[in-house]
C-alpha cells in the first residue's frame, strides 16, 4: 500500500513538470533561467526546513542539563546558516536576472501584441508590409524577440510559460518582454490576469520558425 501512495504521488509530481504550459519543461533562455532560479530556492528552502525541523525537534527533547554545543546550533545554525542561504539565493536570482534584461541587437524582431477581450492582436514587420494576426504569434527561432505589450480594455497579461515570464499589459502603457524560442516548435500561451468571463479561453500560440519557414512568413504567406 505504501509502495503505490508514494508511485502515485511521484507520478503526479513528475506530471506537472511537463506539458505545454509547464515552466520547468523550458524552450528558450528567459523560461530556462527562470526554471534554474525555481531549483535553486527548492533546494535552498529544503536545507532551511530540515535545520528548522532538527532544531523542533531539539526542542522537544527533555534533557537533565545544558547540553555542550547548544549555542552552536543556536547561534550558528539558527541564525547564521539560514542568513547565508537567503544571500546566496538573493545573489543568485539578481545575476540572473542581469542576463536576461533586454539589451539592444541587431537581430531583435519587434512586435506589437494588443490584448483585447478575449482575443490577442499581433502586428509586426513584414517583408513587404505590416503583417497582422490573431491568436497567433510567427517568431523566428533562435532570435531574441522584444514584444511590446498593451491592452484595449482591461488589464491582462501576456505569458508564455516555455518561453519566458509574464508580463501585464495594461491600458495606455506599452511593457516590453523579451522572448526567445531555442528551437522551431509550437508553444502555448495564455492571460494571466483575470479579465472578464471569458478568461478561461484568452489564449495563444507562439509558432517558431526556422531559416525557411521565417522568410516564407515575412512574405506574408503561410509556411
Amino acid at each position: 500500500m505504501l509502495h503505490r501512495l508514494c508511485a502515485t504521488i511521484t507520478a503526479l509530481a513528475l506530471g506537472g513538470c511537463s506539458g505545454p504550459l509547464s515552466t520547468l519543461d523550458t524552450a528558450g533562455p528567459a523560461a530556462a533561467s527562470i526554471a534554474t532560479l525555481w531549483w535553486a530556492m527548492l533546494a535552498g528552502s529544503a536545507v532551511l526546513t530540515l535545520l528548522v525541523t532538527a532544531l523542533l525537534a531539539m526542542a522537544f527533547i527533555r534533557r537533565p542539563r545544558k547540553v555542550p554545543g547548544t549555542s552552536l546550533w543556536i547561534g550558528w545554525l539558527g541564525v547564521a546558516m539560514p542568513s547565508a542561504i537567503l544571500m546566496l539565493l538573493l545573489g543568485f536570482a539578481l545575476g540572473l536576472g542581469e542576463q536576461t534584461i533586454a539589451r539592444p541587437s541587431t537581430k531583435t524582431v519587434t512586435v506589437e501584441a494588443t490584448a483585447h477581450q478575449w482575443y490577442w492582436h499581433f502586428r509586426q514587420p513584414g517583408a513587404t508590409s505590416a503583417i497582422e494576426t490573431q491568436n497567433v504569434l510567427h517568431i523566428p527561432a533562435g532570435r531574441p524577440v522584444d514584444v511590446r505589450i498593451s491592452a484595449s480594455d482591461v488589464i491582462h497579461s501576456f505569458w508564455v510559460p516555455r518561453l519566458a515570464g509574464k508580463m501585464d499589459a495594461i491600458p495606455g502603457h506599452v511593457n516590453v518582454l523579451r522572448i526567445e524560442a531555442s528551437r522551431p516548435g509550437e508553444f502555448e500561451g495564455q492571460c494571466a490576469e483575470f479579465c472578464g468571463l471569458d478568461h478561461t479561453n484568452h489564449r495563444f500560440r507562439v509558432i517558431a520558425h526556422d531559416e525557411a519557414g521565417w522568410a516564407t512568413f515575412q512574405l506574408g504567406e503561410r509556411p
